[in-house]
Order: structure tokens, then C-alpha cells, then sequence
């Protein structure tokens, strides 16, 4: 009996844990169907990380401030899109509202020397480090949460960088 007990336990777990992340999988198919797409100006930072191959550390200008002591550790950052969907930081705030016509949330924790948009980091294939150095802008898809996922780095011409294909110059 008591064998039974802990096997339904472990298997109601089990059903628990697989339809969490399941929930979440659906979630962030939502976002990259319907979020609106926001380029972020990219901040300079080391570009890649010896230790895990070849990776990007992503910062973005709008994480960038002075005054990062002063924000509350999570929080929104409030941006209108240019005519060219570039994001143009209006405010921070720590809650969803309030919230004006055009402008859209992208959440935030504080880090120890910037906001992270929860979009830090770009993994690429091996050999590919010179076509992604020239990345102006990373491309995101938002949800009216604030929630984003990276899709992708973009040209100074807002382009979508792709990486070459094996024997294409570089």
C-alpha cells in the first residue's frame, strides 16, 4: 500500500512537471507568432565567450543607465518603436502601469552592471563569429507581458545577419 502511494505521487509529479513545461513551450510559440517585433540597439560588449565556443553576450542601450542603483530590482521597460520598429526607451516602472497609447513593457531584472531583458545571449555555429560582429541591433518578439525572445541579430541596414554557408567568403 504504501509503495502504491509513493508511485502515484511520483507519477502525479511527474504529470505536474510535463505539463508546466509544456505550458511554457506554448507560451513561447505564442510570443514568436504574435509578439511584435522590436529591434534593440546593441550596446558594445566582448563579443564572444572562450569558454563556451562560439556565443554572444548581448547589452543593449536601453539596459544601459546611470542610475541602475536607483531601479527596483525587477521591473518594466517602457519603449515606443521608430518607423523602423527600433525600440527608443521612454521610462522605466516598476509595475505594468501605466502604460500609453504606442508604447510596449519589456521586462527587466537588474543585474550587477545592467538591466537583463532576459534576451542576453547568441549562440552560434563554429565559424561563423565574423558574419555576427558586425550585429547593430538584436531582434526580438515581445508579448503584452513584457515577456521577449531573441529571434535573431540584425545589420546596421536592419537586416537579418544569417550565417554563410561552408565554402561562402566571409
Amino acid at each position: 500500500m504504501r509503495n502504491n502511494l509513493k508511485s502515484i505521487v511520483v507519477l502525479v509529479n511527474m504529470v505536474l512537471v510535463l505539463a508546466l513545461f509544456n505550458w511554457s513551450v506554448v507560451q513561447k510559440e505564442d510570443t514568436l507568432e504574435n509578439g511584435e517585433f522590436v529591434l534593440l540597439k546593441l550596446a558594445p560588449v566582448d563579443p564572444r565567450s572562450l569558454m563556451q565556443g562560439d556565443y554572444m553576450r548581448l547589452s543593449y542601450a536601453i539596459s544601459q543607465t546611470p542610475n541602475l542603483d536607483k531601479l527596483k530590482s525587477r521591473g518594466y521597460a517602457v519603449v515606443k518603436l521608430d518607423a523602423q520598429q527600433v525600440a527608443q526607451l521612454v521610462r522605466y516602472q516598476p509595475g505594468k502601469e501605466p502604460l500609453q497609447e504606442g508604447e510596449l513593457l519589456l521586462k527587466y531584472n537588474k543585474g550587477n552592471w545592467a538591466l537583463n531583458l532576459g534576451a542576453e545571449s547568441y549562440f552560434f555555429e563554429e565559424g561563423q563569429a565574423k558574419t555576427f560582429e558586425t550585429a547593430e541591433y538584436g531582434g526580438l518578439r515581445v508579448d503584452e507581458e513584457g515577456n521577449s525572445i531573441l529571434i535573431g541579430l540584425y545589420d546596421k541596414n536592419r537586416q537579418l545577419l544569417t550565417p554563410k554557408r561552408l565554402g561562402e567568403a566571409q
